[in-house]
């Protein structure tokens, strides 16, 4: 189970501090918005969250197969306004045509992307 913190002071206005299994982030708002820029925004964690899963899980599936991944790079951009919907482009060297086709299709199926497509419960209560 994972377990996280977001705490916000009465003085930083948007900056909040994280903590999640252990580690720190700091988030904020870009100046454009009231923040201090000293972080991601909200959204930029989110397409952190499935470029990170989407590397690890084709990293460990390139060492499973024995395939040599020199490099992989994920870029992603949040689209729309009201109807937002991420792109996602993959980057690989060192891998066959054939290889490279099951790696975008198994990027269709890592964990943080199952979950964005079929949404996630969350619930909210008062201490």
């Amino acid at each position: 189970m994972t377990f996280g913190t977001a705490q916000i002071g009465s003085t930083s206005r948007y900056r909040t501090s994280i903590m999640v299994s252990g580690h720190a982030i700091t988030a904020d708002e870009p100046r454009a918005l009231g923040g201090q820029g000293v972080g991601p925004a909200p959204y930029d964690l989110l397409l952190a969250s499935l470029g990170a899963c989407t590397a690890i899980t084709l990293r460990m599936y390139a060492e499973r197969k024995g395939w040599h991944l020199e490099s992989l790079e994920v870029s992603m951009r949040l689209v729309g306004t009201d109807a937002l919907r991420i792109e996602r482009t993959l980057v690989m060297k060192g891998l066959e045509e054939s290889q490279r086709m099951r790696m975008a299709e198994i990027a269709e199926r890592t964990p943080v992307t199952k979950t964005l497509r079929s949404g996630l419960p969350i619930d909210t209560r008062l201490a």
